[in-house]
C-alpha cells in the first residue's frame, strides 16, 4: 500500500469518514480538502438499492445544472447539410457527417456529447459498437436525437447532463468545480438529487438512495446525509 503524502494526510485529518455530513458543510468542505494543483471536478457518487440487471430498475436520465459542469463540453453534430448552419450558430464544435463518421471509425472520438438529427441515424448505427462504450451514442431520451439541434446544442453548452447507473447500482457524475462557489455546488447537487428521487422505479422494494458521496479529484469522499435529498440548497 503506497504511503499518504503530506496533502493527503492533512486533507484526510480534516474529513471525519464516521460523520454523514449536511450538504452545505460537505460543499464547503471539499472545496477546503481539494489539493491538486489545477481547478479539480468535484463528483457525486450516489449509490441506489437497484439491480441495475433488471430493465425495470435501470435509473437513467438527464439533468440541467444551475451552474453548468465548469468543464468546457466539446459537441460534435451529425446531420445532413440543411442543418449544419443552425448547429454552428448554436455553437456546436464540430458539424458534417460523412467526413466525421469516417473519421471515428478511424479512431477519432475527441468530444464529449454527439447530438445528431433521426434522419441520420442509419448512417450512424455502424459505429455505434465505438460510441456506446464511451458514452457517446446519440440516444432520444437524452435529447441528443432531435431535429432541434440548435436547443439541443444549447442545452448542453449550458450544462445539460445525463447520467445512468453503473453495475454496481452506482450514479458517478460531476457537478462542478473546486472554484465554484459552496452555494453553486450545493444547488447543482440539489438539482441532481431530485432529478435521481424521480426517476425511483415503481418496482424497487426497500431504500432506494443508500449514501450519498462527495470528492474532488484526488480528495477523500465525503459522506453526505441521504436527507440531503429532499433538501433545499440552503439546508
Amino acid at each position: 500500500m503506497s504511503k499518504l503524502t503530506k496533502n493527503q494526510k492533512i486533507a484526510e485529518a480534516k474529513v471525519d469518514s464516521h460523520k454523514q455530513y449536511k450538504l452545505m458543510e460537505a460543499c464547503n468542505l471539499v472545496k477546503e480538502v481539494s489539493y491538486a494543483k489545477f481547478d479539480a471536478s468535484v463528483e457525486l457518487s450516489v449509490r441506489l438499492g437497484v439491480d441495475p440487471r433488471k430493465a425495470n430498475q435501470m435509473v437513467r436520465g438527464v439533468v440541467t445544472l444551475p451552474h453548468g459542469t465548469g468543464k468546457v463540453t466539446r459537441v460534435l453534430v451529425l446531420c445532413t447539410p440543411d442543418k449544419e448552419a443552425e448547429a454552428q450558430a448554436a455553437g456546436a464544435d464540430f458539424v458534417g457527417l460523412d467526413d466525421y463518421i469516417e473519421k471515428i471509425k478511424g479512431g477519432w472520438t475527441d468530444v464529449d456529447v454527439i447530438i445528431c438529427t433521426p434522419t441520420v441515424m442509419a448512417k450512424i448505427g455502424p459505429i455505434g459498437r465505438i460510441l456506446g462504450p464511451r458514452g457517446l451514442m446519440p440516444n432520444p431520451k437524452t435529447g441528443t436525437v432531435t431535429m432541434d439541434v440548435a436547443t439541443a446544442v444549447k442545452e448542453v453548452k449550458a450544462g445539460k447532463i445525463d447520467f445512468k447507473v453503473d453495475k454496481q447500482g452506482i450514479v458517478h457524475t460531476a457537478i462542478g468545480k473546486v472554484s465554484f462557489s459552496a452555494q453553486q455546488l450545493a444547488e447543482n447537487a440539489v438539482e441532481l438529487l431530485n432529478t435521481i428521487q424521480k426517476l425511483k422505479p415503481q418496482a424497487l422494494k426497500g431504500t432506494y438512495v443508500r449514501s450519498i458521496f462527495m470528492a474532488a479529484t484526488m480528495s477523500p469522499g465525503i459522506c453526505i446525509d441521504t436527507k440531503a435529498i429532499s433538501a433545499t440548497a440552503e439546508a
